[in-house]
């Protein structure tokens, strides 16, 4: 079967802005989640979030772009450029219907929305830019990375929420096994205005702490919700076969395993169905639990979502069966972003040999189980990984990761 690899990398994340400075601040712990800036949050109960610092549009967009745009979406496209340079690949000479966008969105580019909707209450409808047709929509990154670089193949969006960034991949895999020979997927996200925070302080699932290191904390029985950031990963796949022959300069990894499901209505008597992706995506990799070497784990920061996830791998390892980490305790979770750049991060833990830390979380809480990654990174060369992703509505994605000797 039609092997599926990653070439490109493209990251933007609140400690890091590009890949390398990304990587190099997250084996380092550095943290991204602060006082919340984008706007004035004093009057929320959540104050705190992982702001990507440093990032200037204008830098990276061109200008007749820039209006019709929204911030979130300027990051994807810088991220995008990123990760198609990363790969090496020259697009001229790639055939147009030879090369697909399928990315994550969870309510697309809030934004812009909320701006436009401002003018028309306080200045009426002559005011609303007429981008505002597209440039809020939930498949506006895939639009605008399509079009900018005449990708005409197979495209598409997925909405479910944090594990988005690994159902676009798992849809990416599947493009390339039909004959695309180039995807671009990932996820980028940016929700920090009023519009796009109230309905995550609604979710009753967001940290109100005040001091950004006790702030989210998955795996802690201090726990008390997670905090928002911005970013995420773009990624280019490829079919093994096309990268070699074009001469890809790296290869990060293989997409050896992909499987989601839902969770069952409450009260229904039956388990939640993340242990039961993580099964079926070892499966679609044709791996047991013993082949993996690291977990990715969710880590929602939640007292009962974290219990959940930690009995799902605790009873598909063993009781500290497997390394376990949780490297967005720097960044915050990015929504449709987030899985996305879990998957980055788990790429470069397999190119560099090294896993990198759970922050500001020293103790895990005993009963869980859970052999956590804390403090420091540790040199244990992984050679495959499992990435895990849960959605708010039910929705739970796994992938498996697999370095490759390409």
């Amino acid at each position: 079967m039609t092997r599926a690899v990653v070439t490109g990398l493209g990251v933007a994340a609140p400690n890091g802005l590009g890949t390398e400075a990304f990587w190099k601040a997250t084996l380092a712990g550095r943290t991204g989640l602060a006082p919340l800036t984008r706007f004035d949050a004093t009057q929320y109960p959540s104050v705190l979030a992982g702001e990507i610092k440093g990032f200037v549009a204008e830098d990276h967009i061109p200008s007749r772009l820039m209006p019709q745009t929204d911030h979130m979406t300027r990051i994807a496209l810088a991220a995008a450029d990123w990760a198609i340079g990363d790969a090496g690949a020259d697009l001229r000479r790639l055939p147009e219907y030879g090369m697909g966008v399928v990315t994550a969105a969870s309510g697309g580019a809030v934004e812009f929305g909320q701006r436009e909707l401002e003018n028309l209450w306080s200045k009426g409808k002559e005011h609303v830019s007429a981008y505002q047709s597209f440039a809020w929509f939930y498949a506006v990154n895939t639009g605008q990375i399509s079009i900018r670089h005449k990708m005409r193949g197979p495209s598409g969006v997925l909405l479910t929420e944090q594990a988005g960034g690994i159902d676009a991949l798992g849809h990416a895999r599947r493009h390339i096994r039909k004959g695309t020979p180039l995807v671009v997927s990932g996820g980028v996200d940016a929700a920090l205005c009023p519009w796009g925070w109230v309905p995550q302080i609604a979710s009753g699932l967001m940290s109100t702490a005040r001091d950004p290191d006790r702030a989210y904390l998955p795996f802690s029985a201090d726990a008390r919700g997670y905090v928002v950031g911005e970013g995420g990963a773009v990624i280019v796949v490829e079919d093994a076969a096309s990268a070699r022959e074009r001469g890809a300069p790296r290869v990060y990894g293989e997409i050896a395993g992909y499987a989601a499901t839902m969770d069952p209505a409450p009260g229904s008597g039956r388990p939640p169905g993340l242990r039961r992706a993580a099964e079926n995506a070892l499966a679609d990799a044709r791996l047991t639990a013993r082949d993996i070497d690291v977990v990715f784990a969710d880590g929602a920061g939640v007292l009962a979502l974290d219990r959940a996830e930690a009995a799902a791998l605790s009873g598909l390892f063993g009781p500290r069966g497997v390394p376990v980490t949780v490297p967005k305790t720097m960044t915050g979770r990015l929504l449709a972003g987030g899985a996305a750049l879990d998957v980055a991060t788990a790429l470069l833990a397999l190119r560099d040999g090294v896993i990198p830390p759970t922050v500001n979380v020293p103790d895990p809480a005993p009963d869980y189980g859970l052999d956590l990654v804390t403090d420091r990174p540790r040199d244990t060369a992984p050679r495959s990984a499992l990435v895990l992703a849960r959605g708010y509505g039910g929705f739970n994605a796994a992938l498996v990761l697999r370095r490759t000797d390409d």
